[in-house]
């Protein structure tokens, strides 16, 4: 029987998990199991699929409808973090360009000034603070054209195929575009974080902050600061294909406040803004407008910003489960194989690759690359078999450590799992991406059991009353693998 070593890492530190002979589950392993999903009252009505593999070698260890299509909500993300790995590579960085159709004459550039986003979904205000300073560095201080915002590397398709109505003004939902910019190191791209505390002072309005600090988007302030003993209930609602967002309730004087994440409408020009604002701010002035177009094919570069590697985007990507980075590494790789950085070229490239790890993509429906879709469909038994394939890639080890870890609190480690699973038998011990959608929540991943071997498992639980019960039908079945 073939040998494998099992990679577990947490933050820095990695330990070799020797696969010595395979899994031979105990006997009653696959009754506990089965008495679970048969007399657990919240998946009455339900669809639950399940796939448990022996690590070592891929032999199925248990098997529930495993190969019943089903809606995968987040899990999506890792066929797309896999499909990346392969198709980009580990080392992977995403450029932002400075070019210029004019020269510059006695501190002055004479034309216009082509901010060229390449996908890039982890630019930060001060990103663009560094790119107006090296302008500066240059000489510039005046600039007598336009600043131009070019998104052209991918389409103008800003929202996937099934993305719901509601989610626009989410974070999570937010437009998809080559030239964006984010308002923290979790690189929630096209996004705003707007912060709100109360005053010091009851009956005043709450006190509102965003970040970055930007006039791109207009707040309504029609909050009020209440009593210690009242209700936290705030509203945050954009209103649609515009940037005013109203924010209305009431803080206690003795809360701590609330933080949201606000998507924007035309994220390019949020850049562009974003961008105008450093330049100000280093005192080179535009002379010209800001606007979206095209760069000239004569242009020169004057500037390349690039990115973190994608083995480090990975983190915030799956941890935090950041549906932007899913659809931008979509489209990625649309562009980079085919030349056209869109949705339906990015899924062709997708499913291609998927097959190169032994996915029968003919059991698939592929609507997105995070998963936000209903129309989505992946059997359980499919995502088992992909998390076996992996494990002989070079870049396994970065696919491993973006996994979220059960029951470690720090963010950066524990991601979406941080508040669960914390009992000894599993905290620390499950590397696993999750899933929610309405009525949907899924899990897979590997756990390191009571005898020291791995396992690798799927469960995807459909059509819930509660999607939030089925997390705890997850993490109750996960208990009872790492048990044996």
């Amino acid at each position: 029987m073939k040998r494998l070593n099992s990679i577990i890492i947490i933050g820095f530190f990695a330990t070799v998990l020797p696969q010595t002979q395979p899994v031979l589950a105990a006997d009653n392993l696959p009754q506990q199991l089965n008495q679970l999903l048969n007399e657990e009252p919240d998946l009455q009505g339900a669809i639950a699929g399940v796939s448990i593999r022996n690590a070592a070698n891929g032999e199925i260890v248990y098997d529930h409808m495993g190969e019943i299509r089903l809606r995968p909500a987040s899990n999506m993300k890792l066929l797309t973090a896999a499909a990346a790995l392969s198709v980009l590579g580990q080392d992977y960085t995403f450029k932002t360009e400075l070019l210029t159709d004019g020269e510059v004459k006695k501190k002055t550039l004479l034309g216009d000034l082509y901010l060229k986003g390449k996908g890039d979904p982890t630019l930060l205000k001060e990103d663009f603070d560094k790119m107006a300073v090296e302008l500066k560095t240059m000489g510039i201080h005046k600039i007598t054209g336009n600043l131009v915002g070019d998104d052209t590397w991918y389409d103008d398709i800003r929202y996937s195929v099934d993305l719901p109505w509601s989610d626009e003004q989410t974070y999570y939902g937010a437009q998809i575009s080559a030239l964006t910019a984010s308002p923290t190191e979790d690189y929630d791209s096209g996004s705003v974080l707007i912060e709100v505390k109360p005053s010091n002072h009851e009956g005043e309005k709450a006190d509102i902050t965003i970040t970055p600090n930007t006039d791109f988007v207009k707040i309504i302030n029609q909050t009020e600061t209440g009593t210690k003993d009242g209700k936290k209930e705030l509203t945050f609602e954009r209103e649609h294909a515009k940037n005013t967002i109203r924010i209305s309730g009431t803080l206690p004087v003795t809360s701590t406040g609330q933080k949201e994440w606000i998507g924007v409408w035309e994220p390019t020009r949020y850049a562009l803004t974003l961008f105008n604002q450093s330049l100000t701010e280093q005192g080179i002035q535009l002379m010209g407008k800001i606007k979206t177009g095209t760069t000239p094919a004569d242009s020169k570069i004057v500037h390349t910003h690039s990115s973190i590697k994608l083995s480090e985007l990975l983190v915030p990507f799956m941890k935090l489960s950041n549906n932007g980075h899913a659809e931008t590494l979509v489209k990625e790789m649309g562009k980079v194989v085919t030349g056209e950085g869109s949705w339906e070229k990015g899924l062709k490239v997708m499913e291609a690759e998927l097959t190169k790890f032994g996915i029968n993509t003919e059991t698939l429906v592929l609507r997105d690359g995070s998963g936000i879709s209903h129309v989505n469909l992946v059997p359980a038994a499919q995502l088992s078999h992909l998390l076996v394939a992996v494990q002989q890639q070079i870049w396994f080890p970065a696919f491993l450590h973006s996994l979220p870890v059960a029951g470690e609190s720090e963010k950066k480690v524990g991601g979406t799992l941080r508040s669960r699973m914390k009992s000894q038998n599993v905290k620390g011990k499950v590397f696993a991406k999750t899933g929610t959608i309405s009525t949907v929540s899924t899990l897979s991943g590997y756990v390191q059991t009571k005898s020291g071997q791995t396992l690798i498992f799927s469960i995807m639980l459909n059509n819930l009353i509660d999607d939030s019960k089925g997390k705890k039908i997850e993490d109750k079945l996960i208990s009872i693998i790492a048990s044996h």
